[in-house]
């Protein structure tokens, strides 16, 4: 198939372009296209603000919630992350102070 300068069609060289590959049409990407939403959809979807409520308690109820044991260790992860980044801080802090006071008051 050549084009009106007598040329082929340029086609891509990528690894994974199959020889004889048709280029895509404006036929072919409207038949794959979505459909438009109309209004009444959208009053289906549950966007009406007297939905929201049951929605809320309806994803509630898939949540997965921890257990005491689980919260327990991870409330105890989270201080001890606390304490040790609470003594990197006051370790910078305080070699820059003695940096500091040695550089400036000999």
């Amino acid at each position: 198939m050549t084009n009106p300068n007598g040329q082929n069609p340029a086609q891509p060289t990528g690894k994974r372009q199959l020889r004889g590959a048709s280029p895509v049409s404006s036929e072919g990407y409207e038949a794959k296209r979505a459909p438009a939403a109309t209004d009444d959809e959208d009053a289906k979807d549950g966007s009406s603000v007297t939905a929201f409520p049951g929605e809320v308690v309806s994803e509630m109820n898939k949540v997965i919630w921890p257990t005491g044991k689980q919260m327990l260790n991870y409330t105890l992860i989270v201080f001890a992350f606390l304490i040790v980044l609470t003594i990197f801080v006051w370790g910078t802090d305080a070699l820059a102070s003695w940096v500091i006071r040695w550089i400036f008051i000999r």
